[in-house]
C-alpha cells in the first residue's frame, strides 16, 4: 500500500476516534444523573417536608429539586408564595418529569399559615392556587400531582394562644356534636375564648375550605394528573367532619374518587405523590398485604386521625398506587403494622415472625404506631428486638414517626421507590450501587430520627429544658444553643454505637460527621444528618 495513502487513513481512523471519543465523553457528560427530576413545592422547611422526600428521590433515582429553602418560611414566619411562584416561572419545565405541590405553601405560605387568616384573604388564597393552571399551559405534558390540606382542629401553640389553645381546640371538636351536654360545654367555652381567636379561627377555616374545592376543581380540568386532600391531625367528631364530608360528595358527584383521595396525614403528602408518580411511570402496582400485630389495634382510631387504623393502611396503598391483598402468596410487598406495645410479649414474636420472612426472601415494610397520645416514636422493646436481629437494612421500607399517617405515608413510598428501581434492568452498576446507598441512608435515618431522638432523646430533651422552666413550645435562640447541644451530645453516643451494630458486616460505613439541630426551635422535630461512605 503506498505509505502517503496509509499515513493519510491512519491519520484519518485516529480523528474519527478522537472525535468519537471526544463526542461520547461529552454525551456521557450531558445525560442526566439520575433517570428523571421532580420538582417540588413542600409544606414547609420542616424535614418530613423537605429533607426525606429530597432524600427519598435518590432511592428511586430521581433527583429532588426544591425551591431555596428561605423561601420557604420557618415555623410562624410563612412562607413566600410570590417568591416561589417567580422561581417555578424560572425553571425549564422541559427539564423535569412531574411537579409536586403543596397547594398549601403556594396559597398561604405552609401548614402553620394555613391555620391563621392572617393577611391571606381568599381572594389572594384564590389567585396564587389559580397559578398551577397556568403552568399547566405553559408544560402541558408535565405530570403535576397535588396536596390540598383540610385544616386541623388545633392552631399551632404558640406563647400568644398559650392560654387558650386547647379551648378553642376542644371547642372545634364538640360544637358539632349534637349532645346537650357537650352544646353546653361548647357555649361556655365560646365565652372563655377571645372573641377575636374565635373569629379569625372560623375565617381560616372558611378560606381553606374554599381553597380545597377550588384544588377540585383543578383536578377535574386536568391540571393535576392527582391531587391528596388530606386531613390534617383531627378526631373522629369536630368541625372538620362536616367539611370533609361536602369534599367527598363533590368528589363523588364528578365522579373522581380515584384520582382524589381523601385521607389522613399531612406532613408525608409528598413522598406519597412521588411514589404514585414513579408507579405510574414504572406501570408497577405492587400487591400489598397488611399484616397486623393485633386485630384489636387493627380497627381502633389512632390518635390525632379519624378512622381506623386499616383504613388508614387501604388508603395510603392506593395513594401510591398500590393494590391491597389478603393472600400473602400474591403480595409483592408485606406490610407490617406493630401497634402492640401494651401486649406483653408481643414485641419479641411479632419481630421473630418478621425474621422469619425475610429470611423467606419476601420484601418487608414496617411500622410501629403508638396507639397512645403521645406518639413520640417507636417503642424500645420491639425496636431492640429487631437492631438485635439484624434487621433494620434488610427492610424494603421503615419508619416509626409521629402519627400513623406520617409514618405509613413514608415507609410505603421508601419502598415503593426502592422496589420499583430494583426491578428495572436497565440500570448499570454505579447507579445501582448508589441506590443501594440511598436506600441504607434513609433507613438508617429512620433509626435515628424516629427512634432514637423521637423515643429516647426527645423526652430528656424535654426534662433538660422543664428544670430550666423553659417554653417548650417556642426556645430563644439562646436556649436552643443549649439544648442542641444536649441533643447533639446525647444523639453523638447513640450514632456512634448503633452504626457499628447495625452497619456490622455491610460494605457501608457511617462517616463520623454528624449533624443535629432543631429547625423550629422547639423539640418536636429535629434536623439530623450524616454521610454514609460505601465500597
Amino acid at each position: 500500500m503506498n505509505s502517503n495513502k496509509y499515513q493519510f487513513i491512519k491519520q484519518f481512523v485516529g480523528l474519527f476516534l478522537a472525535v468519537f471519543l471526544l463526542s461520547t465523553a461529552i454525551f456521557a457528560q450531558a445525560q442526566p444523573k439520575y433517570g428523571a427530576r421532580i420538582l417540588l413545592v413542600p409544606l414547609d422547611d420542616r424535614p418530613p417536608c423537605l429533607q426525606f422526600p429530597v432524600r427519598l428521590g435518590p432511592v428511586g433515582n430521581i433527583e429532588v429539586v426544591a425551591p431555596p429553602r428561605e423561601m420557604l418560611g420557618k415555623f410562624t414566619t410563612p412562607g413566600e408564595p410570590e417568591k416561589i411562584m417567580a422561581w417555578l416561572g424560572q425553571q425549564d419545565l422541559k427539564q423535569f418529569d412531574a411537579l409536586v405541590v403543596s397547594l398549601d405553601m403556594l396559597a398561604y405560605g405552609g401548614l402553620v399559615a394555613m391555620r391563621e387568616y392572617g393577611n391571606v384573604t381568599r381572594e389572594t388564597a384564590n389567585k396564587r392556587i389559580d397559578f398551577i393552571r397556568e403552568l399547566k399551559k405553559k408544560a402541558p405534558r408535565l405530570p403535576i400531582y397535588g396536596s390540598s390540606v383540610i385544616m386541623r382542629l388545633a392552631p399551632t401553640g404558640n406563647v400568644v394562644n398559650e392560654s387558650y389553645r386547647a379551648k378553642l381546640a376542644r371547642w372545634a371538636e364538640i360544637s358539632p356534636v349534637k349532645d346537650e351536654k357537650l352544646q353546653a360545654e361548647a357555649r361556655k367555652l365560646e365565652k372563655e375564648i377571645p372573641v377575636e381567636a374565635l373569629a379569625n379561627y372560623k375565617l381560616a377555616r372558611e378560606r381553606d375550605l374554599a381553597g380545597n374545592f377550588q384544588a377540585i376543581e383543578l383536578a377535574k380540568n386536568g391540571v393535576f394528573d392527582y391531587l391528596i386532600v388530606s386531613q390534617d391531625d383531627a378526631h373522629p367528631t369536630g368541625v372538620h367532619v362536616a367539611e370533609r364530608e361536602r369534599l367527598l360528595a363533590e368528589i363523588n358527584r364528578l365522579g373522581l374518587s380515584e384520582k382524589i383521595p381523601v385521607q389522613p396525614g399531612a406532613d408525608e403528602v409528598s413522598m406519597l405523590l412521588m411514589a404514585r408518580f414513579v408507579s405510574s411511570k414504572d406501570k408497577y402496582a405492587p400487591r400489598v398485604k397488611a399484616v397486623y400485630s393485633s386485630e384489636a389495634t387493627r380497627t381502633t382510631v389512632m390518635p390525632f386521625e379519624d378512622r381506623k387504623l386499616f383504613e388508614t393502611v387501604s388508603y395510603h396503598i392506593r395513594a401510591v398506587g398500590g393494590r391491597e391483598v389478603a393472600d400473602e402468596k400474591q403480595a409483592d410487598l408485606l406490610f407490617y403494622v406493630f401497634a402492640s406495645r401494651f401486649e406483653p410479649g408481643r414485641a419479641e414474636t411479632f419481630a421473630a415472625e418478621i425474621e422469619e420472612k425475610i429470611k423467606q426472601g419476601k420484601r418487608i415494610i414496617l411500622v410501629d404506631v403508638d396507639p397512645s397520645a403521645k406518639t413520640e416514636g417507636a417503642e424500645p422493646k420491639f425496636m431492640d428486638e429487631i437492631k438485635r436481629r439484624g434487621l433494620i437494612l434488610k427492610f424494603s421500607g421503615f419508619a416509626t414517626w409521629n402519627t400513623a399517617g406520617n409514618m405509613i405515608g413514608t415507609a410505603l413510598p421508601q419502598a415503593v421507590l426502592f422496589e420499583s428501581t430494583r426491578r428495572r434492568s436497565n440500570l448499570n452498576s454505579k447507579v445501582k450501587s448508589r441506590v443501594s446507598e440511598e436506600q441504607n441512608w434513609f433507613l438508617f435515618h429512620r433509626w435515628l430520627d424516629d427512634y432514637i431522638y423521637n423515643a429516647v432523646v426527645r423526652p430528656e430533651i424535654r426534662k433538660f429544658a422543664a428544670e430550666r422552666k423553659w417554653n417548650q413550645l417556642r426556645f430563644t435562640e439562646a436556649q436552643t444553643d443549649e439544648v442542641e447541644k444536649f441533643g447533639f451530645a446525647e444523639m453523638r453516643k447513640h450514632y456512634v454505637a448503633d452504626k457499628a451494630v447495625i452497619f456490622a458486616g455491610s460494605n457501608c460505613r457511617p462517616s463520623d460527621d454528624f449533624g443535629f439541630y432543631l429547625p423550629w426551635n422547639r423539640a418536636f422535630e429535629a434536623d439530623i444528618d450524616f454521610k454514609l461512605n460505601c465500597k
